[in-house]
């Protein structure tokens, strides 16, 4: 399988350190955000990877080159100046995605879940990953019942997830998001989806970066 990995926001909550670095970019344990994210996608055998990219952009490349020291060959798909959302930026990156379904992870989050277990083929057009409500966002997005996802409020969207390319047809290029689209999906009966209950973390805030640094250096001990 190919992956996407959204890396293109501004990262508005985690000023003053976006203003200078991509939130992907900045480093936990020792590591760049999306560093852990590219070992656990290698360890997969996921081999193709596309970095979408907008805001101080150039620093994708400069920092993560082709991907080779993972084992992996990244594409870069770069939206200019104004990030695309979500929905955008995966339509944007379609053709490189190609056409079969793909995993998609937010750049942002830090997480141990391991990608082999996805389904490659989903039954409908998108397979969730949902989590536990964090204490900063105790409602939730979405339920999960008998492996499918509903548009009720209770478990935590995780940021990963299996797409079809189809969950876009009829979509035009420009700036839009993508849970509408999934809600929608829902409601049709189209979107499946599994609990995690290992480590997962939004990183936000400077506040929650540092703290998840100094939770992975004392366990690095």
């Amino acid at each position: 399988m190919r992956a996407l990995i959204f890396a293109a926001g501004r990262g508005e909550r985690m000023r003053p350190l976006t203003e200078a670095t991509p939130k992907p970019l900045l480093k936990a344990g020792g590591k760049r955000l999306i560093e852990w994210h590219l070992e656990n996608l290698a360890r997969a055998d996921v081999r193709d990877v596309v970095i979408n990219t907008s805001h101080l952009g150039e620093q994708f490349p400069a920092a993560l080159g082709d991907g080779a020291r993972w084992g992996l060959r990244i594409a870069y798909s770069h939206e200019g100046p104004e990030p695309l959302e979500t929905g955008g930026g995966m339509l944007h990156a379609l053709p490189v995605l190609g056409a079969d379904p793909f995993i998609a992870v937010n750049g942002d989050i830090f997480t141990d879940f391991d990608f082999s277990t996805l389904p490659q083929n989903p039954a409908g057009l998108a397979h969730l990953v949902l989590v536990n409500n964090p204490p900063h966002s105790p409602r939730g997005d979405f339920a999960l019942r008998d492996a499918h996802v509903f548009d009720e409020p209770r478990l935590t969207f995780a940021g990963i997830g299996v797409y079809r390319p189809e969950l876009l047809d009829g979509h035009r290029p420009g700036k839009f998001g993508i849970v509408p689209i999934l809600r929608a999906a829902m409601r049709a009966g189209k979107v499946s989806g599994e609990h995690y209950r290992g480590a997962w973390s939004d990183i936000g805030t400077p506040q929650r970066l540092a703290e998840l640094d100094a939770r992975l250096r004392t366990a690095a001990q």
